[in-house]
């Protein structure tokens, strides 16, 4: 439906707003190489190379109205890719550029320290150690309020039948998004069904005699391993997860002993013997002497 305008109504006519000129480079400013060196040189004059902290001239670049950016090249240190930065500008008709600000600033290849992260999101697993204390964040979302007994427990839900810990249940327990998050973990972890030595095993977890089931709601898909001999004994693992050491595995067959030696005693082999070697100094006997007794 087209709306019809009412006969007193004048229309309005649009008006488009001006575009913003773009500042051009100032000449005067730009031609000032050596008074954007002097600037620079006086910044490093707290360096111990002085001078030679400043290196060649990299360019110019536009910062606004009649001011020039002139950017040098940092030799000092440890400062690799950074620059010198001085800002030149002048007031209308005037004939000569000052400075209007100088900085050593980084440049696109710049040496920089990393950008700081905060405690809580550098942490990963394996890093709380002994006497080290993680509180949990406020809110959150992997906890939620437990289960206390009274009118508000409901013994048709697994989960709040464990919890409820004879009328003394805990603060806080796993939120559904908790149970989800651990057992996304779990899967797709080394306990998962996708590890290289449960794609080989001979059996899963869910028939192993060892697996021992946990308790709620993840008792449906993880488990216990109780076998001193598997790569995941005491650790979590899913249903699906299997390893060699399977309690219905296939009996290895026993080692063939090896038989008794066999002797020839009728063959002879001639075995022909070296003189013995005798120091320098000592008597040697012949054939037929022995050693007499004092």
């Amino acid at each position: 439906m087209q709306a019809v305008s009412a006969p007193d109504e004048q229309p309005v006519a649009k008006t488009r707003a001006p575009r913003a000129r773009r500042p051009t480079l100032d000449a005067v400013s730009a031609a000032a190489v050596e008074v954007a060196r002097s600037a620079a040189v006086e910044m490093a004059a707290d360096s111990p190379f002085s001078r030679e902290g400043v290196g060649e001239h990299l360019g110019t670049s536009v910062e606004g109205e009649r001011l020039v950016a002139h950017e040098f090249a940092c030799l000092l240190p440890g400062y690799r890719g950074w620059r010198w930065v001085v800002v030149l500008g002048r007031a209308p008709r005037q004939r000569h550029a000052t400075v209007v600000e100088s900085a050593l600033l980084p440049g696109p290849e710049a040496l920089q320290a990393p950008e700081w992260v905060p405690w809580s999101e550098r942490l990963r697993p394996g890093d709380l150690g002994a006497g080290d204390v993680l509180p949990p964040a406020p809110g959150d979302p992997r906890l939620a309020p437990g289960w206390t007994g009274g009118a508000s427990l409901d013994l048709s839900d697994d989960d709040a039948a464990e919890l409820w810990e004879m009328g003394l249940g805990r603060a806080r327990v796993l939120s559904p998004e908790g149970r989800g998050e651990a057992a996304e973990r779990w899967y797709s972890g080394d306990g998962g069904p996708l590890a290289p030595i449960a794609q080989a095993a001979p059996g899963r977890c869910s028939t192993c005699g060892f697996l021992t089931p946990l308790a709620g709601s993840f008792r449906q898909a993880f488990g216990v391993c109780a076998n001193v001999y598997s790569p995941r004994d005491g650790a979590v693992v899913a249903l699906d997860y299997g390893c060699g050491a399977h309690s219905e595995a296939a009996v290895v067959p026993a080692s063939v002993l090896p038989g008794p030696p066999v002797l020839d005693e009728l063959g002879l082999e001639e075995v022909v013997r070296e003189p013995l070697a005798h120091p320098e100094g000592s008597v040697q006997l012949g054939p037929d002497e022995e050693l007499g007794h004092s």
